[in-house]
């Protein structure tokens, strides 16, 4: 899959890794219908190990105008859509990857569904994109870990914070 291309310059061994990591924590992906598209078009014809991980593993795609999902291991989402996620994290294993999916992020926040945020920072300023987080909305946080990248990137986990560790 290609990245944007103002990512390229911060891109090394070590963020390499870390994205590289972070798919094989996870034990399925959880995407919103244009990501997943974007996806399945690019993955299928890449052939590295990143590529036959995301290739293999489950996916599971938002969706209420998608009658079918033939990137390999896909399933449909349209009812009773946050009933079924939370049922996916109650899973044995159960890690779940969300790339992209504003919308879908966005509403796994509203139902308390988000366990981790992954965030890269890269040492640029666009100016203009869509937002990471919707208007209005208070989400307290608790770094987990940060690693700093030699080209200036930096990779933040976050975990939502508790009532306890807000006070």
């Amino acid at each position: 899959m290609e990245e944007p291309g103002w990512t390229i310059p911060y891109r090394s061994d070590k963020s390499t890794e870390f994205k590289r990591a972070e798919s094989f924590e996870s034990d399925m992906l959880l995407l919103g219908r244009i990501t997943y598209e974007g996806f399945a078009q690019a993955w299928p014809n890449s052939t590295d190990k990143s590529a036959d991980r995301m290739n293999s593993m489950p996916k599971y795609v938002v969706t209420t105008t998608l009658d079918t999902a033939d990137w390999n291991n896909s399933t449909i989402i349209r009812e009773n859509i946050m009933g079924e996620i939370t049922q996916l994290k109650q899973q044995d294993g159960g890690n779940i990857l969300v790339y992209g999916s504003g919308v879908l992020v966005d509403s796994l926040m509203e139902a308390g569904l988000v366990d981790e945020y992954r965030l890269l920072i890269f040492p640029v300023v666009i100016g203009s994109g869509k937002r990471l987080f919707k208007d209005n909305r208070a989400s307290k946080l608790k770094l987990a870990s940060s690693q700093s990248f030699d080209t200036g990137g930096v990779a933040l986990i976050y975990h939502p914070a508790t009532q306890e560790e807000i006070k």
